[in-house]
């Protein structure tokens, strides 16, 4: 079971790295891997296992963040209209995503990441997404609003990208022209 020992900080350079793509059908050792991390999203979620274990709460996590440099992310969100979206994904890819971009007021945070970095991550409104579960098998998701911004969130840290990155160094409290705030 992974707990905080197993996440890795943004200051290890392993959260840099661009992930190889899992081959498919997936390994027993990549299947437990991603099960593993969709386990930790519920689990820290959860107050008594996440006080017991000491998580800090998260709604995703990627496979670089437990120092795997491969293409696996999990996500357990529920959207604004109540939808519960619990997803384990090897080699997920944004296929289309939206023109209009949204934001968090509150800004976004990641459990690599210990300390509070101000500012507004652009991200797509509306995406696409397609992977493979545990077994396999195609998923392919459109999701909105906070599920949306998390799948950007997860599968860039596939790319070596971390959510500060794409804040504006300049002004990173001015949203993009256009943008439309999501509260969370």
């Amino acid at each position: 079971m992974l707990t905080m020992k197993n996440i890795i900080r943004d200051d290890n350079p392993l959260l840099r790295v661009v992930c190889e793509e899992v081959i498919l059908p997936p390994s027993t050792e990549d299947k437990q891997t991603l099960s593993s991390l969709l386990e930790f999203v519920i689990n820290s979620q959860d107050p008594t296992i996440s006080k017991k274990l000491g998580l800090r709460a998260g709604i995703g996590l990627a496979a670089p963040q437990i120092g795997v440099t491969k293409r696996m992310i999990a996500v357990h969100v529920t959207d604004d209209q109540d939808i519960l979206h619990s997803y384990a994904l090897f080699n997920p890819k944004i296929v289309s995503h939206s023109v209009e971009l949204t934001y968090l007021k509150t800004g976004e945070g990641c459990l690599s990441v210990d300390r509070d970095v101000p500012g507004i991550v652009p991200r797509y409104t509306k995406i696409r997404v397609k992977g493979y579960n545990v077994d396999g098998e195609l998923v392919d998701v459109r999701l909105k609003g906070l599920a949306s911004i998390v799948f950007q969130h997860e599968i860039d840290h596939l790319n070596g990208i971390m959510f500060y990155d794409r804040i504006n160094k300049k002004d990173p409290l001015t949203a993009p022209e256009g943008a439309v705030p999501l509260e969370r």
